[in-house]
């Protein structure tokens, strides 16, 4: 995944107002439609409850390179969702699909409710509030 995008790939974000420091470390993973990310399994001793500051503070670090590779990913979408909904829009089409919006709420439905309330924040973010 490319970390450059043209100038017309503008999310809305302004990149300032995000206050997020990327490690030198991270990686973002490209998963291609219908393919999952790969999980590890993790041993029985793997999985035990960290025991020192160290150990959690190893286990936030994790957490604050995840959530910058989260925060990258849903720019990224955000900026492809609006690109696609600019060039519908241009051609005389919809902004939105609702066909395609109901995909997406499916994908994030084995997350419950959660799932839900996070799908409809990424299509917002991609598309905006409806009925403007």
């Amino acid at each position: 995944m490319s970390g450059t995008y043209p100038s017309s790939f503008n999310s809305g974000i302004h990149p300032d107002s995000v206050d997020v420091t990327v490690p030198d470390a991270v990686t973002i993973h490209d998963v291609t439609q219908g393919e999952e990310m790969a999980s590890t399994t993790k041993t029985d001793s793997e999985n035990a409850l960290p025991t020192t500051e160290a150990e959690i503070d190893e286990l936030r670090q994790e957490i604050d390179r995840l959530d910058a590779e989260i925060l990258a990913a849903i720019q990224r979408r955000s900026e492809v969702s609006q690109l696609i909904g600019r060039t519908r829009m241009a051609s005389g089409g919809p902004r939105m699909v609702h066909s395609r919006e109901m995909k997406v709420l499916d994908r994030f439905s084995s997350l419950g409710q959660e799932g839900h309330t996070l799908a409809m924040l990424l299509l917002r973010l991609g598309r905006g509030r409806l009925g403007r």
